[in-house]
């Protein structure tokens, strides 16, 4: 009894409060931009063999830019595919180099795993990876040291698409809800993570597809998180 009472106190320490403490004072985290009309649409958990050149199809149909915040062993395992997402003009974010949450790595585990995924989509692609969000937006007490490496982005509005009871229209209305400028919204191009239903992203490719055929969605700049970030910095600039 006593050892599950440590290990509580060891995870509240170590993890819940951190992640409370750094998502309330929103403390080196990026999660909005500032300009009108235009929207980050990014993508978590992947790549995935099936799924992912599906969205791709789908993202260069309608001439939608996004970022895939991918996971390490995952981009390893698939790199044309990460290839095949910078070639099309997406950009490519860390997710950690296993979907584990960061409550559960210890800090010399967590640096090393994304050291190593870093490296792994550098020698994919060519350049080096600027952006992390952390699986489930889970932080620990050693992540805001990685934060000074890399930018950390979180969101305006997660979908829960990785719950296929959602369906398809609720998704679809969910995502016409998140229509907001400046808004990051995350969805999901794998299911085969903890908690996530595997099919739910043949779901979640069905309500994308109803709302970029949406005239609302067609008069919105679907950027990614670097040009959501240089219009911000750009307008700041102007106004000085």
């Amino acid at each position: 009894m006593l050892w599950i009472v440590l290990f509580a106190g060891v995870m509240i320490l170590y993890g819940i409060v951190p992640t409370v403490l750094i998502r309330k004072t929103n403390f080196r985290i990026y999660r909005k931009g500032t300009q009108p009309g235009m929207i980050a649409l990014t993508f978590d958990d992947g790549p995935d063999p099936y799924y992912t050149p599906r969205l791709l199809d789908l993202l260069k149909k309608h001439q939608v830019k996004a970022t895939f915040f991918v996971v390490g062993k995952k981009a390893k395992q698939y790199p044309y595919i990460v290839k095949r997402m910078h070639d099309e003009g997406h950009e490519i974010g860390m997710h950690n180099y296993r979907h584990i949450s960061n409550w559960f790595i210890f800090p010399p585990f967590l640096e090393k795993g994304l050291q190593k995924s870093a490296d792994i989509i550098e020698q994919i692609v060519g350049t080096r990876p600027m952006y992390y969000r952390p699986p489930w937006g889970h932080f620990n007490l050693f992540t805001p040291f990685l934060q000074k490496k890399y930018s950390t982005v979180m969101w305006t509005d997660i979908l829960g698409d990785w719950n296929a009871k959602i369906g398809t229209m609720e998704l679809f209305n969910r995502l016409k809800n998140s229509l907001k400028d400046g808004a990051v919204i995350v969805l999901h191009d794998s299911g085969k993570t903890f908690g996530a239903d595997e099919l739910a992203p043949e779901q979640m490719l069905s309500a994308l597809e109803l709302l970029l055929k949406e005239e609302e969605a067609k008069n919105m700049r679907w950027v990614t998180i670097t040009d959501l970030l240089n219009e911000q910095t750009n307008k700041q600039i102007s106004s000085i």
